[in-house]
């Protein structure tokens, strides 16, 4: 029996679940289809309030998004300290910051140019 393909729209459902039950803060998508260049579709993109609160959101991440599609991360950068974790699903790369490293390095502004969707906090 082939393996059913997750779609997109899916993966980002999960993974924005997946920070939502640790309460990750600030869930930004970004759209990047429309821009050239790109090394994927889309980044999504949360902050935690402490190194602690940044791995439960990717080690959330990686347990609903392995538990719902059974697939795991490509690749995944930055756990040793967890001030800006990056998780790469392919077509989805995901960066958990701490906040302040998120407002200093501001990546929804160097892609200024991506369509953004803000989710609101279900809690």
């Amino acid at each position: 029996m082939a393996k059913k393909e997750t779609s997109t729209d899916q993966l980002i459902t999960t993974i924005i679940k997946g920070i939502e039950e640790v309460k990750g803060n600030d869930i930004d998508i970004l759209d990047l289809r429309e821009l050239e260049n790109t090394v994927c579709d889309y980044f999504v993109i949360c902050n935690g309030t402490s190194n602690t609160q940044v791995a439960a959101i990717v080690n959330s991440i990686q347990k609903t998004v392995s538990k719902e599609h059974k697939e795991k991360p490509w690749h995944i950068e930055g756990q040793n300290n967890s001030e800006w974790v990056l998780m790469d699903y392919v077509n989805i790369v995901v960066h958990v910051f701490q906040a302040h490293i998120r407002e200093y390095y501001d990546i929804e502004s160097l892609w200024g140019d991506a369509k953004i969707t803000t989710i609101a906090s279900s809690y």
